[in-house]
């Protein structure tokens, strides 16, 4: 369904437009009613043509298909093929110049090219991860409350807990020593990953970040050849939702092998996770069967038959 749609002054003014024919530039503000609120529709220049050139046949889908060209080319525009097989395009600049207000649910799918690495910064971290903001602790200090670029002193005041103050604060200059009253057992204890302590010793490193790129680029890498940008992009969403539900990195690279070795759909990556996490070593015991009841036994001519196997019987 068209939209209202915002056109800034400045736009007459682009050299990107101004790089494309008149024509072209008419289809590409024809776009912005016609795209959904994420900037996408459907690439085809027959239906296009109709929605845009109706009162104007001389211009049919042909020189459309023309426009399209143009405006890919002048990276106003990006067309490409969804997992569904059908071909999509997407308005490069679209969150940039179009402030939707309630924006509608997803209708197209999403460009591999311009929109998963926003998709993978807006995915959240894997459990354990540490952002950048630093580890804020119960009575503890944040990154933020020291200096930058200067290392932290900690020193231990009796019942007060630990009093963590930069060098300017030492000899009278700077802002007050902050005071933890919440854990006075810490002693020298240094609360910010990656400083030093005054002893010298240096704290422990923070955990490693597993993130939805850094997954699928192991994957592309060991393949034989690249895959598909719309397989990567993909396993990219399902890998993102993954590192969501805190799924362990070594379970999702071991699905990922599987689905690398197998060649399967990527939306099957899900059950492949599952089967490295859970699967278990097929044994000889019959499932179902009772623990008293061995899994094979060759048969033999027993004098007793109904006694020998009354628990198989």
């Amino acid at each position: 369904m068209a939209r209202i749609r915002t056109i800034k002054p400045e736009a007459f003014a682009s050299e990107s437009l101004a790089a494309v024919s008149v024509a072209a530039e008419r289809t590409f503000f024809g776009l912005l009613t016609q795209a959904d609120d994420h900037g996408r529709f459907r690439d085809q220049p027959a239906v296009l043509a109709g929605l845009l050139w109706s009162l104007r046949p001389e211009h049919g889908p042909v020189e459309v298909e023309e426009d399209l060209a143009q405006l890919a080319s002048a990276h106003l525009i990006c067309r490409y093929e969804g997992d569904d097989g059908k071909r999509y395009l997407h308005i490069v600049t679209w969150h940039q110049h179009q402030k939707v207000n309630r924006p509608s649910g997803v209708r197209f799918p999403a460009c591999p090219t311009h929109e998963v690495e926003q998709q993978n910064a807006d995915t959240p971290q894997a459990q354990g991860a540490v952002t950048g903001a630093g580890v804020r602790a119960h009575g503890g200090l944040s990154e933020h409350s020291r200096t930058p670029h200067e290392p932290s002193v900690n020193r231990k005041t009796p019942g007060q807990g630990t009093v963590r103050e930069s060098p300017q604060s030492s000899h009278g200059g700077g802002s007050e020593p902050a005071v933890s009253p919440h854990h006075p057992d810490l002693g020298s204890r240094n609360l910010d990953l990656g400083t030093t302590s005054s002893s010298g010793g240096a704290s422990a490193p923070a955990p490693e970040t597993v993130s939805t790129k850094l997954l699928m680029d192991e994957y592309a890498a060991a393949c034989a050849h690249r895959p598909p940008s719309g397989v990567l992009g993909h396993l990219g969403r399902e890998t993102a939702k993954l590192l969501a539900e805190g799924i362990a990195p070594e379970h999702i690279r071991a699905g990922l092998a599987r689905h690398r070795t197998k060649g399967l759909h990527p939306s099957t990556l899900p059950s492949l996770v599952h089967e490295a996490m859970n699967a278990t070593p097929a044994g000889l015991v019959r499932p179902g069967s009772r623990p008293n009841v061995p899994g094979h036994r060759a048969w033999s001519n027993p004098a007793d038959p109904a006694a020998a196997y009354a628990e198989e019987l």
